[in-house]
């Protein structure tokens, strides 16, 4: 599967579809109770039947179009070099090549080169977002019992 990448930000008119359309199919996905549905085309009166998971990511891509963000769509499958794992996580190349070496996420060698499963990464950017949200908790308790936040 093809991995979509810098899809435009939703134009105004496109926010306020999607907006309409997601409330739509929030109500309608709430009383289908199989595990796939038919939609019908209006402009060529033709019917699909799809996946209901289907219909669940189109629901995730409306809201998300409805409040302005950009939308990206990658195969969770998919393997990805450490440049592109770099620009994930916003840090420099030998960077994420030491993580790699230390273990810290896992890889595959194609020839001399790494490859990552995205969902690895995402997988790791998530604990260091949990890591980071724990320290805060600490320091923040931390000030409080110093009296930091005594007036």
């Amino acid at each position: 599967m093809e991995i979509l990448q810098s899809l435009p930000k939703p134009t105004k008119v496109e926010q306020e579809i999607a907006q309409k359309s997601y409330h739509q199919l929030n109500h309608i996905l709430k009383n289908i109770h199989s595990s796939e549905a038919e939609i019908e085309i209006q402009e060529t009166q033709k019917k699909i039947r799809v996946p209901l998971r289907a219909l669940q990511l189109l629901e995730q891509i409306l809201k998300a179009m409805s409040q302005g963000r950009i939308i990206s769509i990658i195969p969770m499958a998919t393997e990805i070099t450490t440049q592109k794992a770099s620009e994930i996580l916003g840090c420099s190349r030998p960077h994420i090549v030491k993580l790699l070496e230390d273990g810290k996420i896992k890889y595959t060698k194609v020839g001399r080169h790494r490859r990552i499963l995205y969902e690895d990464l995402i997988n790791y950017k998530n604990l260091l977002k949990k890591n980071q949200k724990n320290h805060l908790i600490e320091i923040m308790h931390l000030d409080e019992e110093s009296g930091l936040y005594d007036s």
